[in-house]
């Protein structure tokens, strides 16, 4: 079975077995949790959600993702050069079963 979930405002392609980064979420390493916001089961697609589907799974880890830079730069102005990063956290989350 095939699923497309949504979570933190994202849409996922989902299907048993599969893992999935998400925005962080509050759940802690081994704990259970379950999507019911399904937006597409197969060839059956919801209004905007399917009732009585739920997707569940288990968090992997939690972690943040590799560091980016984003540079801000004022052409023809060496003084204004800043350097920023970021680390993005995420929830690694592994789909186990898909209720239908």
């Amino acid at each position: 079975m095939n699923a497309v979930i949504k979570v933190g405002g994202k849409q996922y392609y989902v299907s048993e077995g599969s893992e999935i980064y998400v925005e962080k979420l509050d759940a802690e390493v081994g704990d259970k949790v379950s999507f019911d916001q399904v937006l597409m089961l197969d060839s059956k697609i919801g209004s905007p959600y399917l009732s009585g589907v739920t997707v569940l799974g288990e968090v992997v880890k939690n972690g943040k993702q590799r560091k980016i830079t984003v540079f801000k730069y004022k052409s023809k102005d060496r003084s204004n050069r800043r350097k920023q990063g970021h680390r993005q956290p995420y929830t690694k989350i592994k789909i186990t079963k898909i209720n239908a």
